[in-house]
């Protein structure tokens, strides 16, 4: 059964570009530690960095993979990516298509 606590995360990233998301995407994916990224481009971020407000025109990608990976997922795009301190937040996954849970296991270097 693939329910509540089956190490399935979603992780969210914020990149500078569409071509830096595809780069840490495709990345990810090709080396097994994430079964999908979706890059969802325009989206508009306002923070607070060194002092200064900011508002930049970013990508969100959106990151399926395991708990077991997250250490080495982060890592990944940590170097992957072009910030000093990306965005890089893991959510559990509760619940879901069991079909698709058996997708990701078959993609994903566990």
């Amino acid at each position: 059964c693939y329910r509540i606590n089956m190490g399935y995360i979603l992780i969210i990233v914020t990149a500078s570009s569409e071509e830096e998301g595809e780069k840490i995407g495709s990345s990810i994916v090709k080396e097994g530690l994430a079964a999908c990224c979706n890059i969802i481009p325009n989206i508009k971020s306002i923070f607070k960095w060194k002092g200064e407000i900011s508002t930049e025109k970013e990508v969100m990608l959106f990151i399926k993979s395991k708990t077991s990976l997250f250490n080495k997922l982060r890592d990944r795009i940590k170097e992957l990516h072009s910030y000093e301190v990306p965005e890089i937040i893991a959510f559990p996954i509760s619940q879901g298509l069991p079909e698709y849970f058996k997708w990701m296991d078959e993609v994903i270097k566990a």
